[in-house]
């Protein structure tokens, strides 16, 4: 079980480790007196437990990683219960979870040539694995753990199957900083998570097309390949047309499948694959301990690399400090943009609102089923040559 006393508590070896790390003083005063206000901080002079609307006890031992899948992001599947929620997905009527292979089906191997090698792809075979810009790349536990991870991977003789493309996007140059500090981006870029970029280019679905023989293989065992994410959406095709599946998971997590090769494995009985002696490797024979992620993290990620950075952009990047800034009360709006435009319903709004008035005429622009999003109706990715928005588009040069 967890600490007894109430979520984060706080105490003086806490303020003094902070103070260490050059937090202003007065900064520490303020917090440490609003501590006590709300009885958070904690000292000798504390006795028994503060009294609380509600407690809540958390096991540890319970908890679990999960990935998102396959369809939707609230879609959760714990990492023990993956292989079997991913067969169910095989089998059952098509809807946000499965795909409806006939039984006769379910166990299809397509065997392909790739470079000068031939492999053997079959249901839940991972074809896309990127680690892009998303909310939990900000952490850099998380990413120094995925670097780590990768690190005794390489070390353990394991590789990442050559046709499976492969991405690193983090979301800012600081995290390739302390990954380059901590030695181990070397290691990422050897099992093929090169950095191509930053933002948001790989979440929005601009990942570079699958091989062709890889394609024609999907195609011709009618195939629910997989891509596995670090981003925040998954939904049908959203990467790649002839990708089925997708799946949201944790960046460490997303290089352990890409090892793997599919989601069609259980992770803590099943090998995710093996050296060059023949020596099975599993996930917990290469996971870093949390003692190894944070003496990693003590060492490299420090105060001074974000002042360091700070500097760097706000002096040393030119293209930077040569953007236009207008200086106006309120967005100036272009009216000839195809980007981003002023939604005409603001043009007609009073300080103060009118009555709410019956709706008449109105027609249904738009009826959907579940679970449509933005993003089906107008993805971010590619726009098609042929379509009605490039037409659009080339007109408005």
């Amino acid at each position: 079980m967890g600490p007894q006393w109430p979520f984060f508590p706080v105490d003086q070896v806490t303020l003094s480790h902070l103070q260490q790390t050059g937090v202003d003083a007065q900064k520490l005063k303020t917090c440490e007196a609003y501590l006590r206000a709300v009885q958070l901080f904690r000292d000798e002079k504390c006795v028994g437990r503060p009294e609380y609307s509600k407690i809540i006890e958390i096991n540890l031992n319970s908890i679990v990683p999960y990935v998102s899948s396959p369809k939707r992001p609230q879609d959760r599947v714990s990492i023990v219960d993956m292989k079997k929620d991913f067969e169910a997905c095989l089998s059952e009527k098509v809807g946000f979870k499965a795909f409806q292979i006939p039984p006769e089906k379910q166990k299809v191997v397509i065997p392909v040539t790739y470079g000068s090698s031939e492999y053997l792809l079959s249901h839940g075979c991972v074809l896309i694995a990127a680690v892009i810009s998303c909310t939990n790349n900000c952490n850099p536990s998380v990413m120094l753990t995925a670097g780590l991870l990768a690190k005794k991977a390489v070390e353990a003789g394991l590789k990442v199957k050559p046709y499976i493309n492969t991405s690193m996007s983090p979301g800012s140059g600081t995290v390739t900083h302390y990954l380059t500090a901590s030695g181990v981006l070397h290691f990422l870029n050897q099992l093929g998570f090169d950095i191509t970029g930053y933002g948001c280019s790989r979440c929005v679905g601009s990942s570079s097309p699958l091989p062709e023989e890889i394609v024609t293989a999907i195609k011709e065992g009618e195939l629910v390949a997989c891509g596995i994410f670090s981003g925040s959406k998954n939904f049908e095709g959203s990467r790649c047309s002839c990708i089925r599946a997708n799946y949201l998971a944790s960046p460490p997590l997303v290089i352990a499948y890409a090892l793997a090769g599919t989601v069609n494995i259980d992770l803590q009985t099943e090998a995710l694959g093996e050296n060059a002696q023949g020596k099975k490797i599993f996930l917990q024979d290469i996971w870093p301990s949390r003692e190894e992620v944070l003496q990693v993290e003590e060492n490299v990620v420090i105060p001074s690399m974000f002042k360091e950075l700070k500097i760097k952009i706000e002096k040393q990047n030119t293209r930077w400090n040569l953007l236009e800034a207008p200086d106006s009360t309120v967005f100036p709006w272009d009216h000839r943009s195809t980007y981003i435009r002023s939604p005409p319903f603001f043009y007609k709004l009073d300080n103060i609102p009118a009555p709410v008035q019956p709706i008449e005429k109105a027609h249904v622009l738009l009826y959907l089923g579940d679970s449509v999003t933005t993003d089906h109706i107008s993805p971010a990715g590619s726009i098609p040559r042929a379509s009605s928005a490039a037409k659009y588009l080339a007109q408005r040069k």
